[in-house]
């Protein structure tokens, strides 16, 4: 699944996960689950734009009351849940 680059909190697509860089960190957007920092992990940006994140990203929140948890890669803008 696609990734959106977002120029930031107030462009997110509440559809699909999103990224943006905001004071000098990356931040990431998972629908259901709400927003994580990036600020543990390596980002690499390509030319293209899109990113790469290393390690695999995991982010807890809520959706409605009810916990909810996002594991996964980003590789190039393309997430792939683990």
């Amino acid at each position: 699944m696609s990734a959106k680059r977002i120029k930031g909190y107030e462009d997110l697509d509440d559809q699909q996960v999103c990224y943006w860089k905001a004071d000098g960190y990356w931040l990431i957007y998972f629908p259901g689950c709400g927003v994580g920092n990036l600020r543990n992990h390596t980002v690499q940006e390509h030319e293209d734009g899109t990113i790469t994140v290393t390690p695999s990203i995991l982010t807890k929140g809520h959706d409605e009351g009810q916990p909810t948890e996002v594991h996964g890669y980003l590789t190039r803008g393309e997430w792939k849940p683990c």
